[in-house]
């Protein structure tokens, strides 16, 4: 009981303010940029989540960040694109947990070890307080591995079907 008011604690403490700082609106803008530029090279649809804390109903129920990034995954309609190749980079900061939620067409192709690998090298980064450098190391290795099995094929529409810019909650 007193790890988990521990928990609530340390989620209530951190608001969207420490998002902000942690991610401020200029980094926003640039990654929403490198998110577009991403997408030019391959059919999939990157969104990347910066939350400062989970809600409470997670927290009361004890919920894992994984559960939550899973849930902002089909909230912001990730798992809706036509090549079924969606993925989602979720922070959150209270936790410093980081998830990487891919849709059935990429996840085919990529182990989980390799996920776990891309989240390993994003960690170094956010322990360090390079949240911006963290994010765009993960956006280029998720890219490189939607450009290897999802290219866009020459003369083919490439459709921009979600936001490019990152959501901070």
């Amino acid at each position: 009981m007193l790890q988990r008011l521990r928990r609530i604690v340390r989620h209530r403490w951190i608001d969207e303010a420490d998002a902000r700082r942690a991610v401020p609106p200029e980094v926003v803008e640039r990654l929403g940029r490198r998110v577009a530029a991403s997408e030019r090279r391959h059919s999939g649809e990157v969104r990347i989540y910066v939350e400062a804390g989970l809600p409470m109903s997670y927290l009361w129920q004890d919920r894992t960040p994984r559960e939550r990034a899973v849930a902002m995954f089909s909230k912001l309609g990730v798992w809706d694109t036509e090549g079924n190749n969606g993925v989602l980079i979720y922070l959150l900061l209270a936790e410093r947990a980081i998830e990487i939620v891919a849709d059935r067409g990429l996840s085919q192709h990529v182990s989980p070890p390799e996920w776990a690998q891309i989240v390993g090298r994003m960690s170094t980064a956010f322990k360090e307080g390079r949240f911006e450098d963290g994010l765009t190391q993960a956006l280029e290795e998720v890219s490189a591995l939607l450009v290897a099995y999802f290219p866009v094929e020459e003369g083919a529409p490439n459709l921009n079907e979600l936001p490019d810019e990152p959501v901070l909650g």
